[in-house]
């Protein structure tokens, strides 16, 4: 059980708050850098982290194998991602806070996984290791030691997640709401750096995760601004939504955003366009209109 003296409300806390509580035990800060090509988020931590924080990466530790599942990056399994935590010394007590340099897109999905699999105590690093960095705050090159701890009983289901087919039946439907989170070129078909086609799903909304941001790799626009512009895509009115990127990753940061407006319930569709895209039974749609 999280001690309520130690957790700041919502899923965002900032650079103050982990500055006052890196130190505690019962919290761990976890670098979650991650690129698409060329760059390796373990050569950036080893260049320099915040202190006492660990790296997980996305392929490694925050994903089953690409052939194991729908998509580029399916989720882990229940025990595997035990032994993840397990690993970094987190208890069902942790306070578990990650952070990225990319406005926590990133480390979105290690506060997803651990909603997903039942343990209430992911936090992100609003603004990330730039925020860290702007405060005037150090950084370290040495990785810290840390106890395992017994590996946790985790199962799925702590938050909602769709297949392809699900997907297929809700952009049908006019109470559904389906957006996508990766870039306006993507989406609309001008570029496709890694999947099978261009393109977007036939009437999903546009909406990239930068977009959440006031600044690009910054931290996270004033609620009301996130309310507007969430409104505007018709999300926090419809009965369904569901969000989607290129693997199921970036599409977590859409997912925080309706988080912190109060609509948990969203849904993640876990093989993303990387899995809708290599069915050539599903149509796509190219231009800016869903």
């Amino acid at each position: 059980m999280l001690d309520p003296l130690l957790v700041a409300p919502g899923p965002l806390v900032d650079v103050a708050w982990l500055a006052a509580h890196a130190g505690d035990p019962r919290v761990r800060v976890v670098d979650c850098r991650w690129y698409l090509g060329g760059r390796r988020g373990a050569d950036e931590y080893a260049r320099g982290h915040i202190p006492g924080a660990v790296h997980l990466d996305v392929d490694a530790d925050l994903s089953s194998p690409a052939h194991g599942g729908p998509g580029r990056h399916p989720l882990p399994d229940a025990a595997a991602f035990a032994h993840v935590l397990a690993r970094i010394g987190v208890t069902p007590g942790s306070v578990v806070v990650g952070y990225d340099d990319a406005g926590g897109a990133i480390a979105a999905r290690l506060w997803w996984l651990l909603r997903y699999f039942g343990h209430p105590g992911g936090r992100v690093l609003d603004g990330g290791l730039q925020a860290w960095t702007s405060a005037g705050h150090p950084l370290s090159t040495g990785a810290p030691t840390i106890a395992e701890a017994p590996a946790m009983d985790l199962a799925p289901g702590g938050a909602p997640v769709a297949d392809k087919a699900a997907v297929d039946r809700l952009r049908r439907d006019s109470a559904a709401v389906i957006l996508d989170a990766r870039a306006r070129e993507r989406y609309e078909g001008q570029s496709e750096p890694v999947d099978a086609r261009p393109g977007h799903i036939p009437g999903a909304r546009s909406a990239p995760f930068v977009e959440n941001l006031g600044a690009p790799g910054g931290a996270f626009r004033e609620r009301a601004e996130l309310e507007r512009r969430y409104r505007d895509l018709g999300a926090l009115d419809a009965h369904t939504v569901v969000c989607y990127c290129g693997s199921g990753v970036t599409a977590c940061h859409d997912l925080l955003a309706l988080a912190t407006l109060g609509r948990e319930d969203a849904i993640l569709y876990e093989g993303s366009w990387s899995d809708w895209a290599r069915d050539a039974a599903l149509p796509a749609a190219r231009g800016p209109e869903p």
